[in-house]
């Protein structure tokens, strides 16, 4: 905000709810801000993590910066992504060599991760990286319009099952990771895949906006899951003036 707020801010209800409505919705703000406390501890939790394992310099494979670019690509090691930042943020697309198409949960991550681009890469360095050849993970890349995001290739090497980013059969699994430089060498300090040990599936869900708005409508999540056949042009979605 740019003022500072009013000592006794008004309401989050407005004029002509009754009582009732009033009543529940300041024990909902007394339950919200208990969340906010406890979001607040985790994080500070995972920040207190002691320091994870040094990481082999894993080769990849990049293209251009411009996705409409196919040639040339080249191998680019672990340790430049994280191109003179101290932190990288990786997100693990699931995408397999044989897939068609990259998994559309996944894609809603990372279409949210370029939305707000420029912002985490005054923090940190951002990558995407997928088991996918590189012809294929750049056509989808280039399908859903995410210009300006690093995405490389880690097809044929043993990076996703060294950091535990797939299945001991291949399977992918989504997943991030926070990896921190260390002169010449990377270190690993936390990853987070998308489901809990107890095979909950909200693991990295803070890190969508879609499913924290979903979870103020009255209609919650209900069984939604994203689909990759209604995103791609600008503006897609948007209700006509009224």
């Amino acid at each position: 905000m740019s003022q500072a707020d009013p000592a006794t801010p008004p309401p989050s209800w407005p004029v002509g709810a009754d009582e009732a409505y009033a009543a529940a919705r300041r024990g909902l703000a007394d339950a919200e801000q208990e969340l906010r406390d406890q979001v607040e501890r985790v994080a500070a939790a995972r920040r207190a993590l002691p320091p994870g394992p040094l990481l082999a310099d894993y080769r990849f494979t990049e293209g251009p910066a411009d996705l409409d670019r196919a040639e040339p690509s080249r191998d680019v090691w672990l340790r430049e992504l994280f191109d003179g930042h101290p932190m990288l943020f990786l997100y693990h697309l699931m995408f397999a060599p044989d897939a068609t198409e990259a998994c559309p949960m996944c894609s809603m991550w990372v279409d949210g991760f370029h939305g707000v681009l420029p912002h985490l890469l005054r923090h940190t360095a951002v990558a995407v990286v997928a088991k996918a050849p590189l012809p294929k993970l750049r056509a989808w890349a280039r399908n859903r319009g995410w210009a300006g995001l690093r995405i490389v290739s880690s097809h044929g090497t043993s990076f996703n099952a060294d950091i535990r980013a797939e299945y001991p059969d291949g399977t992918q699994r989504p997943m991030v990771s926070v990896l921190r430089a260390e002169g010449e060498r990377v270190r690993h300090l936390y990853s987070a895949p998308a489901s809990f040990p107890d095979g909950g599936e909200r693991g990295i869900d803070l890190l969508s906006p879609v499913w924290n708005v979903l979870d103020l409508l009255p209609t919650g999540r209900s069984d939604w899951y994203a689909s990759n056949d209604y995103v791609a042009e600008p503006g897609a979605g948007r209700s006509a003036p009224r």
